[in-house]
């Protein structure tokens, strides 16, 4: 179990708390790990909540053939957002703690999309998923899906190199989530929303590039969001016709979606990468234009933190900044 803890600003009062002085672990110690969650808990609704759920897991990088690590993701995430200031006197924070995948990845990313659902009937807040390899995609979108209305419609929007949309052959593995959910999708015959901000051409062989425009996957490249000068008007562009016809948000970011110098603790670290500004300014587009195009955003993931591999925590400081500015971000467009 996580401890939280960090410097501490009496002379300030209330305007002076950080992230580990608003915690509230009660979940977390009431039910004592994450697979014994209760969706029948009858606690009272708290619409202003930042949740967080950890998912301890590397298993999918490993079937994917990349470096291990990841499982020690969250926890390291935790330890980067918790002297960070607390901004949102409004709004509660709940840590829920981690769901562990020890030897059977499909069983624990079960467990994780079971607490995903749990925190998002407990409140209309924000819930934040920390990773672990991107085989935590899977579990999120199951956690968003097995909560939504019946005809509501979920789209995808995913900062990464990769686009993650590999055919599972032995395995799944975090190579495999949006191939996963364009399975599921097709089972339900419900449309596939899926955005990739970021891939790289280096990083994507020709298979997965056909497959994603055969899937109708909306993407730009790392290239074409190197532009600062027109990367925002081509974001627009790109997402805001699927933004249009979904309900739901869901929003994930790997972490090897940047250049190497700002993220080196990943499994696969990219040469080139995207910018961390670009990132945040897209978050704040998507949480601004929910009453314009009548969705919600409710839920956001950070994957691929490898402590293994960081320096100077710089891969997991930049995973805080963006969870804080996702949060600052939400909470903000609803003032």
């Amino acid at each position: 179990m996580f401890k939280w803890q960090g410097r501490i600003d009496n002379e300030d009062g209330l305007e002076g708390l950080r992230w580990h002085q608003k915690v509230d672990e009660h979940a977390y110690r009431e039910s004592g790990d994450l697979t014994s969650v209760n969706n029948s808990d009858k606690r009272a609704t708290i619409d202003n909540t930042v949740t967080l759920v950890g998912f301890e897991s590397d298993l999918g990088v490993a079937f994917n053939k990349g470096r291990t690590g990841a499982a020690a993701g969250p926890n390291a995430i935790r330890q980067a957002l918790s002297n960070l200031p607390w901004h949102w006197p409004n709004t509660s924070f709940t840590d829920l703690g981690n769901v562990t995948a020890v030897d059977n990845l499909a069983q624990a990313q079960t467990q994780y999309a079971d607490a995903i659902s749990y925190a998002l009937k407990q409140h209309t807040g924000f819930t934040i998923g920390l990773g672990g390899g991107h085989e935590i995609a899977w579990g999120s979108y199951q956690g968003l899906f097995n909560t939504k209305p019946e005809n509501a419609r979920i789209g995808i929007i995913n900062f990464d190199a990769h686009f993650d949309l590999r055919k599972p052959a032995l395995n799944t593995s975090s190579g495999t989530p949006f191939r996963q959910v364009y399975d599921h999708c097709q089972l339900h015959n419900t449309p596939f929303y899926y955005a990739c901000l970021g891939v790289s051409k280096a990083a994507n062989t020709a298979a997965l590039f056909n497959f994603a425009n055969v899937s109708n996957t909306r993407y730009l490249t790392d290239m074409a969001l190197n532009d600062e000068s027109l990367c925002m008007q081509r974001i627009d562009e790109l997402l805001s016709p699927m933004l249009k016809e979904i309900d739901a948000l869901y929003v994930t970011v790997c972490l090897d979606a940047f250049s190497a110098a700002q993220a080196p603790g990943v499994s696969a670290p990219s040469a080139l990468g995207i910018s961390p500004t670009l990132v945040i300014n897209t978050l704040h587009f998507l949480a601004q234009h929910q009453s314009t195009y009548g969705y919600q955003w409710r839920l956001c993931d950070v994957a691929e933190m490898n402590p293994n591999y960081d320096i100077d925590s710089r891969t997991a400081k930049l995973a805080a900044r963006l969870i804080f500015e996702a949060v600052d971000a939400v909470f903000s467009s609803r003032i």
